[in-house]
C-alpha cells in the first residue's frame, strides 16, 4: 500500500502555512535545547494561552468546569497540560504524550581538571549516541548551578555570535593507525569525550608557582566574574554539552530542517501546538511532556513516576469527581498517542529496513503499531480497533499519515513511553515524524511531516 507524498496535495495556501509553522519550530528547537529550557518557554507560553498552574487552583479551592485550562509543572523539566472536557474525566482523556530530554553530553559532578596546560571538563554521555560523532564539533554549555544559599544561576554558553564554543578533539589521521582498526564503538571512549575549554594560565601571585593549576585557575576566575560559579557549586550542577548554533534549512527547496534534539521535541512542540487550538473538547484533553526517556524514563521527571497519575487525581478534586475508583476509571478509559519519533528510510543505509514497512520523508505522521527489539520484546503492541478507529479520524481530518516499523525484525529496535501508559489499560499507539540521523548531534527531518504530526494531534484530540 504505497501512501502519498503531502507535497503533491498542497495548494499555494497550504504550502505557505507548511513553512510558517516549520519556521516557529525552528526558532524553538534553537532557543531550547534543554528539557529545562522547553518547560520554561512552554510554560510562559501556556500562560498567555489561559492555563492556570494547578498549584495556584489549589491554593484557591477554585473548581474547574468545561473548558478550563490548567498545568502542572514538574520540577522544570516537565509538565502536563490539561483542558476540561464536557464528558466527565471517568470516562476517559485523549492524551499526547512526548519527551523532551535529548541524546548529549552532560558534565560529571567533578568536572573541572587540567592536564598539560590546558583545562578540561570530564563529560558522561547521557541516553544512546555513537560516541565518534561527537568530537570535533562545535559544542555549547546550557544548564544550571543550583548555590547552597537557593539561587539558581542560568548558564548558556556558545549559542552568540560572540560566545566562544567548545569541543572534543580527536586523534589526527596522520597518527590513527590503531585507532582506524578499532570497532565504531570503540573508536572514541566515554571516557575521552572530554571537552577542551581554556588554555591561558592565571597570572603567577607573589610567590612563584603558587598556584599548581594555573590554567584551571583561570577557567575558575572567569567563571566567578561572569556567572559568580565557585567550583564547589559545580556538584551541584546540571550543565548539559550540546552542539552550538541554530537549527537550519536543509535542501535547495528547503523542505527539511537540520537540528538539534528533534528526538522528540519534533513531536513536543506540535502536541503543545495541538492543545492552543483545542477549546471545548468532548472528552478532557492532555499534553503530556516528560523528561528522561532516553535513558529508561526513571526518575521524578521521567514517566515512570507517579507526577501525571498524581496531577490528574488534583485536576479531578478541583472538578470536584474525584475518587480513587475515578481516577482509576479515567486513566484506563484513556486513548494516547504516544509521540516519538521513527526511523526515516534512508537511501545511504538500505539494508536495514524493510521497505514496504519503512517511513519516508513527505508523507505524513508515522504510526508504529510496536516499537521494541526482537520478537517485539518490551513494545506496546496497539490493539487493532483502536487503529482503526485512528484510520477514521486521520482521514476524516484529510491528515497524511503513514505506518512503519522500526528496522528489519532482527536488526534492532527501540522504545518510548508507551508501554508505561499501556500500564493503565489504555489504549496506546506510537506515532510521530520521521527522522534521518537520529541520536546524531544534528538531525533531520521533512517539514511536511511535521506539519501533519500537528494535524494529527489537533485532529485526535478533537475526534478521537
Amino acid at each position: 500500500m504505497e501512501r502519498e507524498i503531502a507535497w503533491e496535495h498542497y495548494s499555494a495556501k497550504e504550502k505557505k502555512e507548511v513553512f510558517a509553522f516549520a519556521e516557529d519550530y525552528r526558532k524553538f528547537i534553537s532557543r531550547c535545547k534543554t528539557e529545562r529550557e522547553c518547560v520554561k518557554e512552554l510554560e510562559q507560553r501556556a500562560k498567555e494561552a489561559g492555563f492556570v498552574n494547578i498549584q495556584q487552583v489549589i491554593a484557591e479551592k477554585r473548581c474547574l468546569k468545561t473548558g478550563d485550562r490548567v498545568y502542572a509543572n514538574n520540577n522544570g523539566k516537565g509538565m502536563a497540560l490539561y483542558i476540561i472536557g464536557k464528558k466527565p474525566m471517568e470516562q476517559g482523556m485523549n492524551i499526547l504524550g512526548a519527551h523532551i530530554d535529548s541524546p548529549r553530553m552532560d558534565l560529571k559532578q567533578n568536572p573541572l581538571y587540567e592536564d598539560t596546560g590546558l583545562a578540561m571538563l570530564d563529560t558522561h554521555y547521557y541516553g544512546g549516541v555513537k560516541k565518534y560523532q561527537w568530537v570535533t564539533l562545535p559544542l555549547a554549555l546550557h544548564g544550571v548551578f543550583a548555590k547552597k544559599d537557593g539561587s539558581v544561576v542560568e548558564v548558556s554558553i556558545g549559542e552568540k555570535a560572540k560566545d566562544p564554543v567548545f569541543g572534543v578533539s580527536d586523534l589526527l589521521i596522520h597518527l590513527a593507525g590503531e585507532q582506524m582498526e578499532k570497532k565504531a564503538a570503540k573508536v572514541v571512549e566515554g571516557e575521552n569525550l572530554d571537552l577542551l575549554i581554556a588554555s591561558i594560565p592565571v597570572k603567577e601571585g607573589k610567590e612563584k608557582n603558587s598556584v599548581k593549576e594555573r590554567v584551571k585557575a583561570n577557567a575558575l576566575e572567569i567563571l566567578k566574574k561572569e556567572y559568580g560559579i565557585e567550583e564547589e557549586d559545580f556538584l551541584s550542577a546540571e550543565i548539559e554539552v550540546v552542539p552550538a548554533g541554530e537549527a537550519r534549512d536543509y535542501g535547495l527547496d528547503r523542505s527539511m530542517i537540520m537540528g538539534y534534539g528533534h528526538d522528540d521535541r519534533v513531536c513536543a512542540y506540535p502536541s503543545f501546538e495541538a492543545m492552543l487550538k483545542i477549546k471545548h473538547p468532548e472528552y478532557t484533553s492532555v499534553c503530556l511532556l516528560v523528561d528522561k526517556e532516553e535513558i529508561g524514563s526513571v526518575g521524578a521527571t521521567g514517566m515512570q513516576s507517579r507526577f501525571f497519575e498524581n496531577m490528574t487525581a488534583e485536576v479531578m478534586n478541583a472538578t470536584g469527581t474525584y475518587s480513587e475508583l475515578a481516577l482509576r476509571r479515567a486513566l484506563q478509559n484513556s486513548k494516547v498517542l504516544s509521540s516519538d519519533v521513527s526511523a526515516a528510510y534512508d537511501p545511504n543505509f538500505p539494508s536495514v529496513m524493510d521497505k514496504k514497512n519503512a517511513a519516508y520523508f513527505g508523507k505524513g505522521m508515522v504510526f508504529n503499531k510496536y516499537t521494541g527489539s526482537r520478537g517485539k520484546s518490551g513494545s506496546n503492541d496497539a490493539n487493532a480497533e483502536y487503529i482503526g478507529n485512528l484510520r477514521r479520524v486521520m482521514d476524516d481530518n484529510n491528515v497524511f499519515y503513514q505506518t512503519a516499523e522500526l528496522g528489519k525484525v532482527d536488526q534492532g529496535g527501540g522504545g518510548t513511553i508507551a508501554y508505561i501508559l499501556a500500564n493503565y489499560g489504555m489504549q496506546v499507539i506510537d506515532s510521530g515524524v520521521a527522522v534521518l540521523n537520529m541520536h546524531a548531534p544534528w538531525e533531520i527531518i521533512s517539514k511536511a511531516d511535521l506539519y501533519e504530526a500537528y494535524k494529527g494531534y489537533v485532529a485526535f484530540l478533537k475526534e478521537a
